[in-house]
């Protein structure tokens, strides 16, 4: 089983647009509305390829339980831990040619909350062969949240892996986790190197044991003890790219449970990543694309 973490969890909602007109009154063509966060839109990928996967973390709040009733319609089990704060709504404004994300700041944690997370995560890292640790975190918790959480895997022989941005992302290589998957932005800010394989060699020199940096059109690096790797696009998928990081964070999760040499986890983990951009809303895929796309990527 897979464990995906969700600390600071969503209830996503899609607007699909024609052309907006910021200052004056736009009539939406369609409404999505599911569960997400980070963790949340990994584990739809993982269970698509058919993973047994569980979802974890913090909910609150009527919107907190609009996203449980939503991962129950959907199949997913989950195991998240109650909060007295309201969980957050985050928007998508989904218009030809681009696509304008809202992300509410969520709810504020209190120390006694956040314990009673850790008792249920602790449990659940006793069946888990892997675990994701991603996304912002809510008010109240500190910067070092994801370091203390890969710790807590190692210890106990579960990898994981952390996808996060800022500060979390800059202490995440203290918790020593299998793999820190930034994009190249939040790369940039966490090490302060505009280099993308110089600031993946710091964040493993931290401590990371590979470090994958999604560089958009541009494709994907891996530094990793084995060696450093690209997946280059074979070409550009146009789409809605939210989400994508979390298909290429299911495709490498795929590996720490299903180990294969670096070159062929880098190239699914990158087809999946593109197949995401083609699908209308985060943690769904496109198949078709996947199996057009997966043979062509070159690995050098």
């Amino acid at each position: 089983m897979i464990v995906t973490v969700t600390l600071n969890t969503a209830l996503d909602v899609t607007y699909e647009t024609p052309p907006v007109s910021w200052d004056g009154v736009n009539r939406v063509a369609a409404v999505h509305r599911r569960a997400g966060g980070k963790g949340v839109n990994v584990a739809r990928v993982l269970a698509a390829l058919g993973e047994e996967v569980l979802v974890t973390g913090l909910a609150g709040g009527a919107t907190g339980r609009a996203v449980e009733q939503d991962l129950r319609a959907a199949g997913l089990t989950h195991a998240l831990v109650p909060v007295a704060g309201e969980s957050r709504t985050t928007l998508v404004v989904a218009e030809p040619g681009g696509h304008t994300l809202f992300n509410e700041p969520g709810p504020r944690v209190g120390a006694d909350e956040f314990a009673d997370f850790l008792r249920t995560y602790e449990a659940l890292l006793r069946e888990a062969r892997a675990v994701v640790l991603s996304g912002s975190l809510p008010q109240g918790l500190p910067a070092t949240t994801y370091a203390t959480l890969a710790a807590f895997a190692r210890e106990r022989g579960v990898p994981a892996i952390v996808d996060a941005d800022g500060e979390p992302l800059r202490h995440a290589p203290g918790g020593r986790p299998a793999v820190v998957k930034p994009n190249a932005e939040e790369l940039a800010r966490a090490v302060r190197l505009d280099e993308p394989e110089e600031g993946a060699e710091a964040l493993r020199e931290q401590g990371a044991g590979a470090v994958v940096v999604s560089l958009g059109a541009a494709g994907v690096l891996a530094v990793t003890g084995e060696g450093t790797y690209r997946a280059r696009m074979p070409y550009a998928v146009e789409g809605n790219p939210t989400g994508a990081g979390d298909a290429l964070v299911a495709g490498l999760a795929l590996g720490l449970v299903s180990p294969c040499a670096w070159p062929e986890l880098l190239r699914r983990a990158a087809a999946l990543g593109a197949a995401a951009v083609a699908a209308p809303v985060a943690g769904a895929f496109d198949a078709g694309v996947y199996e057009a796309v997966h043979p062509l990527i070159e690995i050098v």
